[in-house]
Formats: C-alpha cells, structure tokens, sequence
C-alpha cells in the first residue's frame, strides 16, 4: 500500500473562469485512523458545477477542497465500518481520507449486483437525489405533463431526463451546449427533443418544439434560460431553481429575466431547492432507480477521466462543457467486479 496520500488545495479565488495555477497537488503521509475513524481510499470522485461557486469564497485557500467521493475502506477504528467496506463521503479531492460513519454525508453503500459504483456519483448519488426530489417534491412532476430541462446534457440534467420518462413524463425538453449533444439526448437520454441554446433565443426554440408550452421547469441556469422557460410555461406551471451555472463564471452582473410579470399573470410558482434538505430521499432514490438500472430500462450517464493528477482538468473541462452525464474522475483501480454492469 502507497505510504503518501496526495490532496487538491486551492490556492487563490479566481476572476472569471478558473486556471490550473490556482490549486496544487500537495502530498503527505497516509493518515492512520484515530479510534472513531477509518481510513479509506478514494475510487471515485466528483467535480461539480457547485465547485466553482465555492472557489469565490466558500473554499478555505490552501486546504483541501470538500466533494463527493467512494472508496474502499483499508483499515478501521469505526465499529461502523469495516475493512474492505465500500463508502460514499464527502471527503473531497483527496487520494486517501478518514471518515467517520453516522456522520452526514458519509455512508456505506449497499450492494447491488449488475449497477456500476460510478452510479453512486451520478445517478444513484448527489446528481440523481437533486433531479429525483426536484421532480418529485418542488416540481411535482406528473404523469402526462411535459418538462424542459436546461444543460440537459450535464449529470443532474440527464438524470432528470430518465427519472421524468419513469414517471410518466409525456414530453421532455432539454438545452444543452451543442447539436452533437442535443442528437445524444434524444437518442441515448430519452428525451423528446432538444435543443443547442447557443443557436438563438431559448424562448423561440421552445416554442418551436412545444408550441402549446410546458407544465414544469428545471432550471440549471437562469438568466435567459430562465425567461425563455416562463414564456413557455402554462398557467399554474412550476419552476424548480436547482443551479446558476451560466452566472458562475461571470465577472460582470447577469441580465436577469424580463418576465417576471409573467409568472403573476400566470400564477407561476417558482422554488429553489437544495440536495442537502432531502437526503432522507437516498433511500427511496435507490428503491426506485435500481431495477431500471439492472434491467436496463436506463443508463448510468458519466464521463469519466483516469488519474487523480488529472483532477482539476476534468474540472475544468465540465466547466467548458466537454462532459456528457456526470463528470468522474477515477483515483484508482477498481476491483469491485461485483458492481460491474
């Protein structure tokens, strides 16, 4: 077993979008586990538009950035865990990390034959829970109502896709990047149709697609994706605010939607929502998802890049968009052919 553990710090808050001179690798011993505590090594880890928001003042310079992980538990002290366990944490950009079980956002995974571990970073994990309780608790997404979706494409995008087609969704919209990723959308996502915002106005795009408007909203973006969509929205429709990701980058202030009046002649209803506020969720995200993912009724959607030395490029480049589904970077070899689709 490697005897130096190695950890992402960022070093300066960034103006605009960010540059590889503001983080470095910093290395140091593998840390043994405390009692209360087990040492596990990352597998698997996350970057997410949310890191970037966090760069602007969230993230403490000079430590190691937070963020969804799973690894494999090599040694412990915790009565929770076990060697050989395999965990879910938030320990972040990191080779090696301690964690403790029972604390939030750290748990053991349950085992499921035939479902990749990259699930539970997507579909199964922070990405799918925010699309599953976005359509089933702020949007409230029923069967025979039609959805848009923006940066469709991206990891909450597409599981917003597949989780609306198992409830019974009858049209599903998305915006996304390019038209290369909108012709994926509709033919590997299952999405009724889509659309590259950067051709014109999203408002005029959803109203060539669907002409007679939507029910609900999903909005990744806002801005004119946001006004675009209460155009689009029938009376009485629903908007869950999930992320900002088009303002993320800005150096200067965002034109804000228009419209607004729009949504008191219409009786709108609009709701930002947090993954945080449902993960008592987890549980039934799973008990829903995991027969469709073994029978293959739908897919596990991530882009996953090899070496943890190429951490923050594969940040970088969700940043730029190149990613279709979740973005993953694998930190080591994994041999849970267990979890093998």
């Amino acid at each position: 077993m490697t005897t130096t553990a190695v950890t992402v710090h960022q070093t300066a808050r960034p103006h605009g979008f960010p540059t590889t001179g503001q983080f470095a690798f910093v290395e140091a011993p593998v840390p043994s586990p405390a009692p209360g505590t087990a040492l596990v090594e990352n597998l698997y880890l996350s970057v997410d538009p949310y890191h970037r928001e966090m760069m602007d003042g969230g993230f403490e310079l000079n430590s190691p950035l937070e963020g969804r992980s799973v690894g494999r538990v090599l040694a412990s002290r915790d009565p929770g865990l076990t060697e050989g366990d395999l965990v879910f944490h938030r320990g972040g950009w990191r080779t090696h990390a301690l964690v403790t079980s029972g604390v939030a956002g750290t748990r053991k995974l349950r085992e499921y034959e035939g479902v990749p571990l990259v699930a539970h970073l997507g579909i199964l994990g922070g990405t799918g829970l925010t699309a599953y309780a976005a359509l089933t608790r702020t949007l409230r997404l029923e069967a025979g109502e039609d959805l848009f979706v923006s940066t469709a494409a991206g990891g909450v995008g597409t599981a917003a896709g597949r989780i609306a087609r198992l409830l019974g969704a009858r049209r599903i919209v998305g915006s996304t990047g390019s038209a290369a990723k909108a012709e994926h959308l509709t033919r590997h996502v299952g999405f009724d149709a889509a659309f590259d915002y950067h051709e014109g106005p999203v408002g005029e795009s959803l109203a060539r697609l669907v002409p007679d408007g939507i029910d609900a909203y999903l909005d990744n973006v806002g801005g004119t994706h946001l006004e675009g969509a209460i155009t689009a929205l029938r009376d009485r429709g629903r908007i869950a605010r999930v992320g900002t990701v088009g303002q993320y980058n800005a150096t200067a202030p965002p034109a804000g939607p228009r419209n607004l009046s729009e949504m008191v002649e219409k009786s709108l209803r609009m709701e930002g929502m947090h993954v945080r506020d449902y993960l008592d969720v987890q549980g039934e995200l799973e008990d829903s998802l995991v027969p469709h993912l073994r029978s293959g009724r739908i897919g596990v959607d991530v882009t996953v890049t090899e070496g943890f030395g190429e951490t923050v490029r594969a940040f970088l480049g969700m940043l730029r968009g190149e990613n279709v589904g979740k973005a993953i970077v694998q930190v080591a070899e994994d041999n849970t052919a267990r979890w093998s689709a």
